[in-house]
């Protein structure tokens, strides 16, 4: 069986990233900050587990060595969201994970995929395909896009497969408590009236969380498609029409406040990827 490392396991995606992998009957090497954490999920007996905190990087330690030498290693680890501003995306997790890829890279490791964002394209609107030059407005995407200009850099001289994910929006159980549709089910179960939302003309790119980890883990699982590949659904849904949609889907109500909270400046109005690459992969799929 294929060693699989996966960093951030116990996070939002990582959880359904293991478990889509040990279903595909990958050998998984799961790593996050903490072990008591890690313990709670179900797959935690299932799995190699290596607790590291990215703050305590040393750069003398071999960790293509401290993780078990895995053969491919699907990077989702990043500390601090959904605070996307702040000044330690770029000052303190850009230097840590940036040196940890490197030293994997350095010491033998030859097949990685690493989890982008979105973000990275900036405030261009429209469909969003991966050869087009990306324009960060934001910290959290400056520092992914710094990572990504440098890891490729590091592996131009290497023979290693490099895949770069730019996420977009997804959605599912366990995901941050002031994201959009855990904000609606807490008010659902909370019997309240009014959702208040914003206009939600918006147009955005959505998945399942679960189809998500499909796609990275089908991503992660081959070498033929390599660089920057969009995660995402291709099609562009505006958020109200998805709010309500999902309430349909779950046989639900509740009378919803447009124009409640103002839109997000660092997002554009219309904005959706480009899955061609995507499909590509898919079309072709085979597991080593």
């Amino acid at each position: 069986m294929k060693k699989v490392l996966v960093t951030g396991a116990t996070g939002f995606i990582g959880n359904y990233v293991v478990e889509e992998l040990l279903k595909r009957n990958f050998n998984v090497i799961a790593s996050s900050s903490s072990r008591e954490k890690a313990a709670g999920f179900p797959w935690y007996k299932q799995v190699t587990f290596v607790e590291l905190n990215l703050q305590n990087i040393d750069e003398g330690i071999n960790y293509f060595n401290f993780f078990k030498q895995p053969q491919s290693f699907i990077h989702l680890a990043w500390e601090g969201l959904p605070d996307y501003t702040g000044d330690f995306h770029i000052t303190k997790n850009l230097p840590r994970h940036l040196a940890l890829l490197k030293n994997m890279v350095q010491n033998g490791l030859s097949d990685i995929t690493v989890a982008g964002t979105c973000f990275e394209y900036g405030l261009q609107e429209g469909q969003l395909s991966e050869n087009i030059h990306p324009k960060p407005v934001i910290e959290y995407a400056t520092a992914k896009d710094e990572m990504r200009k440098n890891l490729q850099q590091i592996c131009a001289s290497k023979p290693v497969s490099l895949k770069w994910m730019r996420l977009f929006y997804m959605y599912g159980n366990g995901q941050h408590p002031n994201s959009l549709i855990p904000q609606l089910n807490k008010a659902l179960a909370e019997k309240q009236e009014v959702f208040n939302m914003s206009a939600g003309e918006q147009q955005r790119d959505f998945l399942p969380v679960g189809k998500v980890a499909e796609y990275i883990v089908t991503i992660a699982a081959q070498k033929n498609v390599t660089g920057i590949i969009n995660v995402c659904s291709g099609k562009p849904v505006m958020v109200k029409d998805f709010v309500k949609e999902y309430l349909q889907q779950n046989n639900k109500s509740i009378q919803l406040h447009l124009g409640y909270y103002p839109y997000n400046l660092y997002e554009p109005m219309r904005f959706w990827g480009d899955d061609t690459k995507l499909q590509s992969i898919i079309e072709n799929e085979s597991f080593l």
